[in-house]
């Protein structure tokens, strides 16, 4: 991608207000599309291992810039980030799906489920609980490892979860709120002409573990 996506995200993050965007906002609209494009590139060769996420289209998987400031006390108007959530319903679902996250010095990939509501989340606690051997096996892959860095900790329940014996003894692995493997992106990546064929790459090698989850939601 062109490098002014990440200068654009870069002094929005100085400047994050309205009349500075509003300035801008043929740079926002510019860096928008270009970020929106590469999403439309990647979405068919996903579908190539992943046929589930075929007929999405790139816009519904963007989110917006906009801020919801309502509850929180910084009141920055803008997102200093973009973003997209490819699943078959788009950015509206859990998952299993892809996330890229475009950030200057902080983008990253991820894959997996976010946010199940909590009958979702009991079904994949119990895929976990019954097919553990399985499940460590697939976190385990030295293909997975090269570029994932682990189950996400975020929001990880200090105590067992209901409903599981209190002795398994990997009950560690089944205090996750969210099952999201992520894999970061360099700036020097982004900028480049390869990184559509990177994302897909890396995305490739996670479907065992998008299978698992999505066997464990369809069950």
């Amino acid at each position: 991608m062109k490098s002014d996506v990440l200068g654009f995200l870069e002094q929005l993050k100085e400047h994050n207000d309205r009349q500075w965007f509003q300035q801008n906002k043929t740079r926002y609209d510019e860096a928008r599309q270009e970020v929106e494009q590469m999403v439309h590139s990647v979405i068919p060769g996903i579908a190539k291992y992943d046929p589930a996420i075929r007929y999405i289209e790139a816009k519904d998987c963007m989110f917006r810039i906009f801020r919801d400031v309502r509850f929180s006390k910084d009141k920055s108007p803008y997102k200093t980030n973009m973003g997209a959530w490819i699943t078959p319903a788009g950015r509206k679902s859990f998952g299993p799906g892809y996330y890229i996250h475009i950030q200057p010095g902080e983008s990253f990939l991820a894959a997996g489920v976010y946010m199940p509501a909590p009958d979702a989340l009991k079904k994949l606690r119990s895929e976990v609980y019954y097919n553990i051997v399985e499940f460590k096996g697939i976190l385990e892959d030295k293909k997975v490892k090269k570029y994932f860095q682990g189950l996400s900790e975020m929001d990880k329940a200090k105590l067992a979860p209901k409903d599981f014996p209190k002795d398994f003894q990997d009950m560690d692995w089944l205090k996750h709120r969210h099952y999201i493997l992520s894999c970061p992106l360099t700036d020097e990546l982004i900028e480049t002409d390869d990184l559509a064929g990177w994302i897909l790459k890396v995305f490739e090698v996670v479907q065992p573990f998008q299978q698992f989850l999505r066997r464990a939601l369809e069950g």
